[in-house]
């Protein structure tokens, strides 16, 4: 018998090229599929044969109504250790194990710099203009030193950029619920008192929180008019935790110099979305993740992760059926 494995939303469609998949055959059959599949009905034809799947990040969510049309399946193997867009329980309850990878936290700190530089430098419209024969310099930049980056979330991500900003010879605060002067003190931050003492002290705030509860909406209308008129914001982090709506206007209308955002409610982003257009927005197809070392890892471990849970002992759990220890299905032999 050998198990079907399908690689969703492999975008570059380098999934395979990245690691060893043949330590797996014969056991196990393995193909990529690079386009994103929209509706539920799109992914139960394209992998609805499929014992294993391996889902990058939040690309594809597998919600209980899909993984209930999905009764083949038996394992799930996600890049990095946590992925809201999967229904755990209903995982459980289906009795479908669910394993993780490892995940760097450098490249998302990098690219969140990559979106702060090219707000304040205006990299897109001054190249845009020299591509196209347009004027020779418009714009002014914003000088990174002598100002204030704030920092929403002290995590591992959030002081890589406090660390950056440092060097820049920025001013770094930093806010969260949990977050004590110790903690900001050694990343070099100053602790804000609140969520609007930072907003109204920072040139370049930058969110780098967890999304929760507690997290969802934070940054709203009320929040953004509270910003300067010549801050900006990027997010690296989730789009649920800033107003989709309320930023469009705050782009619109000028309550803030600019955005920049690697993260969207709804991804791919549709092409009528307004942040497709709006202007003083830079937005990048949530790359942040999206590097060579970083997929290496993810697929690496991915096919260690099946080779684990074939022999019945799989690694980095998130969440497995009760009373299973992830047992290789009947007449199913471990590879190698």
């Amino acid at each position: 018998m050998t198990l079907r494995c399908a690689v969703l939303d492999d975008y570059q469609d380098v999934a395979l090229s990245l690691a060893d998949w043949s330590a797996l055959a014969p056991a196990v059959d393995v193909r990529s599929l690079s386009r994103h599949p929209a509706t539920e009905d799109e992914v139960v034809e394209a992998v609805g044969d499929c014992e294993i799947l391996v889902v990058m990040r939040e690309r594809t969510p597998l919600t209980a109504s899909l993984l209930a049309r999905l009764p083949r399946l038996r394992l799930v193997v996600t890049s990095g250790m946590r992925n809201a867009s999967i229904d755990l329980d209903a995982a459980t309850r289906q009795g479908v194990t669910v394993c993780g990878t490892s995940s760097g936290s450098a490249p998302p700190a990098e690219l969140t710099w990559a979106l702060i530089l090219g707000l304040a430098r205006q990299v897109v419209p001054e190249s845009t203009a020299l591509r196209e024969g347009g004027p020779w310099q418009s714009t002014l930049g914003t000088d990174l030193r002598g100002s204030t980056l704030a920092l929403l979330g002290l995590g591992r991500i959030g002081a890589q950029v406090a660390a950056v900003g440092r060097a820049f010879g920025m001013e770094v605060t930093a806010w969260s619920r949990n977050l004590t002067e110790e903690r900001a003190a050694a990343c070099g931050a100053v602790r804000a008192g609140s969520l609007e003492e930072l907003l109204e002290g920072g040139d370049f705030v930058s969110v780098h929180l967890q999304l929760g509860d507690r997290t969802r909406g934070l940054i709203g209308a009320p929040e953004l008019r509270r910003m300067r008129p010549s801050a900006y914001l990027v997010n690296t982090s989730r789009a649920a935790i800033v107003d989709q709506d309320a930023l469009v206007t705050a782009l619109r209308e000028g309550w803030i110099a600019g955005a920049g955002a690697d993260v969207f409610a709804e991804e791919p982003l549709p092409a009528g979305d307004p942040l497709r257009t709006v202007p003083r927005f830079l937005g990048l197809p949530h790359l942040g993740y999206v590097t060579r070392n970083n997929y290496t890892a993810y697929f690496r471990e991915a096919v260690e992760d099946i080779a684990a849970y074939l022999a019945g002992g799989p690694v980095r759990v998130l969440a497995a059926p009760a009373g299973t220890t992830g047992q290789r299905p009947p007449g199913q032999r471990p590879p190698g």
